[in-house]
């Protein structure tokens, strides 16, 4: 077996447990259907008011929902031991991680970032703001995904990690939140924006190359002190 063997395994066995809990599936998405419906009925219905602050609630939504999903990632394989057989297997341990978040962002973050077209017409935003919108996700919410992975992997040994993992990811999460909505805004004012969406993409680069390699020593730390 090589190395896409194992990675295309790995990923296939995460989607197939994941579609058997198809309830902590929906959750994150109506989550953010539910937070982003709320902002119209707690400020104002104005579509001119909307309009301003719709790219930030959409984003401050994506961030808290993909934050939610996170809670149980890595959590089920570390209390049944095949955590262990995963990191004493002889392939590279990153690259399993990397499968397993691809596979957390399948079942999470693609549908926030599918549905949040529609979520940008409820907010009245205009069409080419929807498609900078999407594709400021479509970049960004893997980012929030592989940085929530480190998080979970660094307190996964600990009681009530929840609060902990909030402390140690929000910070980390700030630039994505800025250059994201702050793209979305610009299009909104006929402003540029491709040094935002550049901008998403390093981060996304960045994020992809370091994390699993982060991820797979913090597990190896958090299996070693069991």
């Amino acid at each position: 077996m090589n190395y896409s063997n194992a990675f295309m395994i790995m990923l296939f066995r995460d989607l197939r447990i994941a579609f058997r809990q198809r309830a902590e599936i929906m959750l994150p998405v109506i989550f953010f259907v539910v937070i982003v419906s709320l902002f119209p009925l707690a400020i104002s219905p104005d579509p001119a008011v909307l309009k301003n602050i719709g790219p930030g609630i959409i984003w401050v939504a994506a961030l808290l929902s993909i934050l939610l999903s996170l809670q149980n990632l890595f959590r089920s394989d570390f209390s049944d031991g095949s955590m262990e057989q995963i990191l004493l297997s002889p392939f590279p341990g990153s690259l399993l991680f990397l499968a397993k978040i691809l596979a957390q962002w399948c079942v999470t973050g693609l549908p926030l970032v599918l549905i949040s077209p529609l979520l940008g017409l409820l907010l009245y935003l205009e069409t080419h703001v929807i498609c900078v919108l999407f594709i400021s996700l479509l970049m960004g919410v893997p980012y929030l995904n592989m940085i929530g992975a480190i998080g979970v992997a660094l307190t996964i040994g600990l009681k009530q990690a929840g609060a902990l993992l909030s402390l140690l990811v929000l910070p980390l999460y700030v630039p994505v939140l800025i250059f994201g909505s702050n793209a979305v805004i610009s299009a909104a004012n006929d402003l540029p924006y491709n040094g935002q969406l550049l901008w998403l993409a390093a981060l996304l680069v960045l994020a992809t190359t370091l994390s699993p390699f982060v991820i797979n020593f913090a597990l190896r730390v958090s299996c070693s002190y069991r």
